[in-house]
């Protein structure tokens, strides 16, 4: 195998792979990063037998070939060169030459064929959808994934297709995160739930470019996201997901809107007070005209106030600061409908098509 190719293409195309190369395994070949040349195509791959990339990168080959190449230590010495065209050649007992300008290493590798090949996906189920959106519905609803290994359903998020809508969500048990957008066809109806994990390397590798279109296609086993020059496969987590509708309440008792960035800042104003295993909740008093913001910890005392327009019922209610500002972080509009039952019953917010929802259940207050 030879080819030549640039510096930064090299390492665009290592630092996607990477993000598939276990910290720890039994099988090392699964520490490697394989580069695989055919049909005038330059290909690095990686696989932790969970998440798998693929990706191509541009430059010049000589001759066909593939090796396993240690991640780090390959990765390390790109890094490293002279931002030039870098030269990678291997011989029949797969050392590995590497050449940039007057820099030259030679390292050992391993036969191409002992890395697990990538699952192959019936292309038959899909939806296709902009890199833009794929990354908004990611990144809106991501930080709702529980990391507690113990409740594997939580660990994902439930992907659900019904004709030309999409809705995805994410709950951790304190909180759920809705986000439903529009499809360009009819794609059938069926839904999987994708793992945290993958989700939180896709938004990483995703440009954003509304113009660039991703196909995700799903199977019983797998799920597949198709860039233009990355395919990144998954696992499923198998299983029924939570009867999310059941959980959606629309008997309010208050609502109010407020203007969002002001709600923001005023949560935001009050973290100095709290410790990272400080739980006190910020105490929420909505009046007629207005929402008063407190919390008391044992560094100090906050208190704020905030215009809104309300109906319904005044009501005193606590949550965890950090939940209700994940929420606002991730909400685009400029002012936010927020719905209240009682002081024990969770908070949705919500737009008026339903496009996002977010519940979040309170916190006692009764010794705060």
């Amino acid at each position: 195998m030879k080819i030549i190719c640039s510096k930064a293409n090299l390492l665009t195309g290592i630092n996607i792979v990477l993000k598939a190369v276990p910290a720890k395994t039994t099988m090392t070949v699964l520490e490697c990063i394989l580069i695989k040349v055919d049909n005038d195509e330059i290909k690095l791959e990686s696989n932790d037998m969970e998440l798998a990339i693929e990706t191509r990168i541009e430059g010049e080959v000589i001759e066909e070939g593939s090796i396993a190449i240690n991640a780090k230590i390959f990765s390390d010495i790109v890094r490293k060169l002279p931002d030039s065209d870098v030269t990678i050649e291997s011989d029949r007992d797969n050392n590995t030459h590497i050449n940039c300008d007057n820099v030259n290493f030679n390292i050992p590798a391993r036969e191409g064929d002992e890395f697990p090949a990538l699952p192959v996906i019936q292309k038959d189920k899909k939806i296709t959808l902009s890199e833009l959106t794929l990354k908004d519905i990611i990144r809106q609803t991501v930080f709702s994934i529980s990391d507690n290994e113990n409740n594997v359903m939580m660990t994902g998020e439930l992907f659900e297709i019904t004709g030309n809508k999409l809705r995805v969500v994410a709950l951790d048990g304190h909180r759920i995160s809705i986000r439903k957008v529009d499809l360009r066809d009819n794609f059938g109806n069926y839904k999987v739930i994708v793992p945290g994990k993958a989700l939180s390397e896709i938004i990483k590798i995703l440009s954003g470019e509304n113009s660039n279109d991703v196909n995700i296609y799903f199977s019983d086993k797998n799920v597949m996201f198709e860039l233009s020059d990355t395919i990144i496969l998954s696992r499923i987590i198998e299983g029924e997901y939570y009867k999310i509708d059941q959980m959606i309440s629309n008997d309010f008792e208050t609502h109010i809107n407020i203007n969002k960035q002001q709600l923001l800042n005023s949560i935001d104003r009050a973290m100095p007070l709290v410790k990272e295993t400080d739980k006190k909740p910020i105490i929420i008093g909505i009046d007629d005209s207005n929402i008063s913001l407190k919390m008391n910890t044992q560094i100090g005392k906050y208190e704020d106030s905030i215009n809104i327009t309300k109906d319904g019922k005044d009501i005193l209610i606590g949550f965890n600061p950090k939940f209700i500002m994940d929420v606002l972080k991730n909400i685009d509009d400029e002012s936010i409908d927020i719905y209240l039952i009682n002081s024990k019953a969770p908070c949705f917010i919500k737009n008026k098509d339903e496009s996002y929802i977010y519940l979040i259940l309170p916190v006692n207050i009764s010794n705060n």
